[in-house]
C-alpha cells in the first residue's frame, strides 16, 4: 500500500459496531453520522483534496450534548493515570448532568494540521454525575487523534457530540455480569458498577476482569479497591507482561493471574460465579474476538453476552 494510500486511510471514519446502535430510532442515528462522513471522505479521496474533508461542523457553546451538533466543553483537570493514559474531566454549567444511559458513548471531533477526524470514547463518571464529566484516554504515538490529546491542557476547550449506543440494563435483571475489559476498555463497565453499587435495591452479582500489561498499568486502582469492597463486586486482574506475583502489592496477589485471559482461565472464573452470568465485553477487536470464542467454548451463548 503506497503512503498516499495510508495517508487517506488515516481519515477515513471508523464504521460503528452493531452494538453500538441502541435500536431506539434516534436521530440521527450514529450509522447516519457514519454514513454522511463516509461519503465526504469518499469525495474528498476521489478528488485527491484534502480541504474537503475541513467541511464545517454545526458547533454550540450552550453546554447541551447533542447528537447532531457537536458541543464545546471546558477541560477542568487533567489527570496522567500511565505513560499512555490520561483521565480528563470536563465542566458543566452549574449542577447540570449529561444525563446518559449506561454504557453510552460521546464522539469527539479533533483537529491536527486543519485536517478533521472524531472517535468515540465512553465517560466513566456516572451517567447522573453532577457538574462535571469524565473521560478515560490512551493516547498512541502514531495516532492522529493522540496527537490532538496530547496538546490538551486544563481550561482549553474541546467539542463533543451525542450520546449515542448504551447497555440497556435494568436492576436485577441478570443474576450476574461477567464485565471483561482490556486496557480502556474499562470505560464502559464503570458507570454501569457504579449504578449497581449505588442502588441497594439491586442486588446483581458483579465480576469484573480488568487485563493490562502490567501492575503499573491498571487504570484507577483507588476506585477499583473502593468498588471491591462491596458485599456483590469481585474484581480480578489479569497481567499478560508480569511473571511473577510476589512482585505485587499483597492485597493483589490472590485475585490477580499472570499471562493471558485464554480458554482454560475464562472456563475457571465462569465456573466461579455466583450465578449464571450475562457477559459483557470492551476492548480491541482481536480481543472481542477471543473473548467471544472463549465463552463459546465455556457454553456462554450469544444471547447471554453483550460486546461494546
Amino acid at each position: 500500500m503506497s503512503g498516499n494510500e495510508d495517508e487517506w486511510l488515516a481519515f477515513k471514519p471508523q464504521e460503528p459496531s452493531p452494538s453500538q446502535c441502541c435500536g431506539s430510532g434516534c436521530k440521527p442515528c450514529i450509522y447516519d453520522v457514519y454514513e454522511k462522513e463516509l461519503a465526504q471522505w469518499e469525495r474528498a479521496k476521489a478528488k485527491q483534496d484534502k480541504s474537503l474533508l475541513m467541511e464545517t461542523k454545526e458547533q454550540s457553546n450552550n453546554s447541551e450534548l447533542n447528537p447532531d451538533t457537536f458541543t464545546a466543553f471546558s477541560i477542568s483537570s487533567v489527570e496522567q493515570l500511565t505513560e499512555d493514559t490520561y483521565q480528563y474531566k470536563f465542566e458543566l454549567p452549574g449542577n447540570s448532568s449529561l444525563h446518559l444511559s449506561l454504557g453510552q458513548h460521546i464522539v469527539l471531533r479533533g483537529v491536527v494540521n486543519g485536517l478533521e477526524f472524531q472517535r468515540a470514547y465512553t465517560p466513566i463518571s456516572p451517567g447522573n454525575a453532577e457538574g462535571y464529566f469524565e473521560v478515560l484516554m490512551k493516547c498512541y504515538e502514531a495516532g492522529l487523534m493522540s496527537q490532538y490529546i496530547k496538546t490538551w491542557k486544563k481550561g482549553d476547550t474541546v467539542f463533543w457530540r451525542g450520546p449515542f449506543g448504551g447497555f440497556p440494563y435494568r436492576p436485577n435483571k441478570h443474576g450476574e455480569l461477567l464485565m471483561l475489559a482490556s486496557g480502556t476498555g474499562l470505560a464502559p463497565m464503570l458507570p454501569i458498577l457504579q449504578s449497581i453499587t449505588a442502588d441497594e435495591e439491586d442486588e446483581t452479582f458483579v465480576t469484573l476482569v480488568g487485563c493490562f500489561r502490567t501492575f503499573d498499568r491498571i487504570y484507577l486502582k483507588p476506585l477499583l479497591r473502593d468498588l471491591a469492597r462491596y458485599w456483590n463486586v469481585r474484581i480480578f486482574y489479569v497481567l499478560s507482561q508480569e511473571t511473577s506475583l510476589e512482585k505485587l502489592p499483597w492485597s493483589y496477589q490472590e485475585n490477580t493471574f499472570t499471562g493471558r485471559l485464554n480458554e482454560d482461565l475464562m472456563k475457571t472464573i465462569i465456573n466461579s460465579c455466583r450465578r449464571k452470568p450475562f457477559v459483557l465485553v470492551c476492548g480491541s477487536s482481536a480481543f472481542n474476538e477471543d473473548m467471544s470464542k472463549y465463552l463459546k467454548a465455556a457454553g456462554i451463548e450469544d444471547n447471554s453476552c453483550f460486546v461494546f
